[in-house]
């Protein structure tokens, strides 16, 4: 039985954050004028022209809006619990608002995705929490096993086990089944097959044939291989290169990213360019964000240094690319490992690209989206092409599309869609037998939702020499993304 999604109906906090911060600035600028004006009743040429650019601003809509949302914010706490009796309002509901936001506060420029791959993904069940104590269960035939991490139960079924001797832990089911374990990770094991100690089966990178070096794609997951994965999850470990940014201390999901060194982190420059070093984590090796049971845990560094792209347009969002140095590298292993990047200006025009992210605005408990990192296929389309079904979208006939831009998808219902604003679509280069992948693409934004119409990434191969070149100024080898 697959898991049901919740309804409860919410505004993201990195939502109600903006909202609030573009009204306290639009108030704060509004009451400087008016003191200005005030300061400057003797000089009457001075205080026309304040009030003047008063009245200008008092006039636009924006301004009602966060006067409403200021109120709420200050005096309408108390009545929360009268206003969760009714029935939501429209404006209470999380996508008209943000349509409205946009409507208002974005003028010629696309809108900007942030947080979200928006169909919910596998949450946790309502009013069930995973395995926190072994749980004795009942199998068919009427033996008895225990729930434990699949990593404790030795698929083997030998006495005397050795590490590395087997490839894998077999098959794992993503689907709720309220008669099982609770815990996705959680496997119901013989108490003959129960171990005490991790047990580890040959790491990937010693497989017969392996190839090296950057982008290399585990098909399927390390570990074990997923059944039920419904809405594209991918598996442990399948997009090592795959990286979560978030908030500090909160812990909320600013953007994805993709590990090009194991020092540095390539994203979207819109994800960034407003916020401190301090103020951000990245996180590395992680797949279900409700569960710390995965064998091989997630790493965490801390930024020390944003590098933007100089001709970043933010109204456009051109040359959307920022570089993020941490402050240690992380330690490559099988489910971390470096994304490829793709010469200066090489075009890609493959059908397989993947794009990789959670879509996540909260990790853990408190998150309402995906828990399982999603994939998305998408094929490139030619930037003509996209520019012409881009035009007969709300940009209209006139819009053009730079070249700093590259556009995939365009399925119905087949989209990144609300995706992970910086993260990485990676297309398929080499020999096939490899599953090598380079980085297309950044996701940056786009037109509604799962239409008929493609998104719009940024192009990495327009900034391959300015990455080299921010690489080479710190010391940084780039020969480790070039394949």
């Amino acid at each position: 039985m697959p898991r049901k999604p919740s309804r409860e109906v919410q505004v993201s906090s990195s939502a109600k954050y903006e909202i609030e911060k573009k009204c306290y600035e639009i108030w704060g600028y509004i009451t400087i004028v008016t003191v200005q004006s005030r300061q400057n009743q003797r000089n009457k040429e001075s205080g026309e022209r304040a009030f003047s650019a008063v009245n200008k601003i008092m006039r636009r809509p924006f301004v009602l809006l966060c006067l409403l949302v200021l109120i709420d914010i200050n005096f309408g706490k108390p009545q929360q619990q009268q206003q969760q009796q009714n029935a939501p309002s429209q404006l209470d509901q999380p996508e008209n608002l943000k349509n409205l936001v946009d409507s208002i506060f974005t003028t010629a420029s696309p809108p900007v995705r942030s947080g979200g791959f928006a169909q919910i993904v596998t949450p946790e069940p309502i009013g069930l929490e995973p395995t926190s104590s072994p749980q004795i269960l009942q199998t068919d035939d009427g033996n008895k096993c225990i729930c434990v991490p699949y990593y404790l139960c030795d698929p083997t079924n030998n006495t005397i086990r050795t590490d590395g001797e087997f490839d894998g832990f077999g098959l794992i089911d993503i689907r709720f089944d309220p008669m099982s374990c609770q815990d996705v990770l959680d496997v119901c094991c013989k108490e003959s097959q129960t171990q005490t100690e991790p047990i580890n089966p040959k790491p990937v990178s010693e497989k017969p044939g392996r190839p090296k070096g950057c982008g290399i794609r585990n098909v399927g997951g390390i570990d074990f291989q997923i059944t039920g994965n419904t809405n594209n999850e991918a598996g442990f470990g399948e997009f090592p290169w795959t990286v979560a940014l978030l908030t500090v201390p909160s812990e909320q999901c600013l953007c994805g990213g993709s590990l090009i060194h194991p020092n540095v982190v390539l994203t979207g420059n819109h994800c960034v360019r407003r916020i401190r070093p301090n103020e951000l984590k990245v996180r590395a090796g992680e797949w279900d964000t409700q569960t710390t049971k995965e064998r091989l845990p997630y790493q965490e560094r801390r930024i020390t240094e944003i590098v933007g792209h100089p001709m970043y347009d933010p109204k456009t969002l051109d040359y959307d690319f920022a570089l993020l140095v941490l402050d240690s590298p992380f330690d490559l292993a099988d489910h971390i490992n470096v994304v490829c990047l793709p010469p200066q200006n090489y075009v890609s025009t493959s059908p397989s690209c993947l794009a990789s992210g959670w879509g996540k605005d909260i990790f853990g408990k408190a998150g309402k989206y995906s828990v399982i990192m999603k994939r998305v296929p998408l094929p490139i389309v030619p930037n003509g092409q996209c520019e012409t079904a881009l035009q007969k979208t709300r940009l209209g006939q006139y819009f053009r599309l730079k070249d700093t831009f590259i556009c995939a998808g365009g399925e119905p219902g087949v989209d990144t869609c609300e995706g992970d604003g910086g993260a990485p679509l990676v297309c398929p280069v080499g020999l096939e037998a490899e599953n090598r992948y380079s980085q297309s693409g950044i996701v940056a934004w786009g037109i509604g939702c799962n239409e008929d119409h493609p998104a719009v990434y940024a192009s990495v191969a327009v900034a391959r020499s300015w990455i080299d070149s921010q690489m080479l100024q710190r010391g940084f080898d780039p020969s480790v993304y070039t394949y």
